[in-house]
């Protein structure tokens, strides 16, 4: 730990939340000049009051220890940046709009590298009038099967999870354009883009 980056980390957040040093001290029940201590760089929080201090912030005990906040500010709510993680032990899947540390199953999991569908791997897309009917023949076994299909759009996603034995298909409202994206337990991530034929 870096004390005079984690001072000026602690004394972002809590000028941020319009803290003084006294009802900060309050808060995790320590001396205000232990506060202004650390603020100065002249010392570190005892390591039994990082998760105390991380809660009143509202942050990750990881980000005091390293005394930088990672804004990924270029990021930020970008829906078409998603980032997908998906654990291989017990299938979960995390998303993110911006890299993240992500864990799972006491595994630290990275985020899915998307490829691009090839014309063979592609889901099939049908306009039902209004509606996107989406359907693909890959197998669904319990060794080899697609986990889940998503939706993003700039501003959102929708998800299906998908399980084995099942044959893939649901309907998806009709959007301007976005990008389909899914997890083969073998292929990994794939995507396409989709957008309704004009008319």
């Amino acid at each position: 730990m870096d004390q005079i980056k984690t001072g000026e980390l602690i004394r972002h957040f809590r000028t941020e939340m319009k803290l003084t040093q006294k009802q900060l001290a309050e808060r995790i029940n320590v001396s205000d000049k232990a506060v202004s201590k650390w603020e100065l760089g002249n010392g570190c929080p005892d390591i039994s009051l990082l998760a105390a201090l991380a809660e009143v912030f509202g942050t990750d005990v990881q980000v005091l220890l390293s005394g930088e906040i990672d804004k990924n500010e270029s990021e930020k709510g970008n829906m078409k940046k998603i980032k997908f993680y998906v654990c291989s032990n017990c299938g979960n899947i995390i998303t993110a709009t911006s890299d993240a540390a992500v864990t799972c199953c006491g595994n630290k999991l990275f985020p899915a590298e998307p490829r691009k569908a090839e014309e063979n791997e592609r889901l099939n897309v049908e306009d039902i009038g209004g509606e996107w009917y989406i359907s693909s023949d890959h197998e669904m076994t319990k060794e080899h099967y697609i986990t889940f299909a998503a939706y993003v759009s700039d501003s959102s996603i929708m998800m299906f999870k998908q399980y084995p034995e099942w044959n893939l298909q649901f309907n998806l409202p009709m959007y301007r354009s976005g990008r389909l994206m899914w997890y083969c337990t073998k292929c990994g991530l794939l995507y396409q883009d989709i957008r309704p034929e004009r008319k």
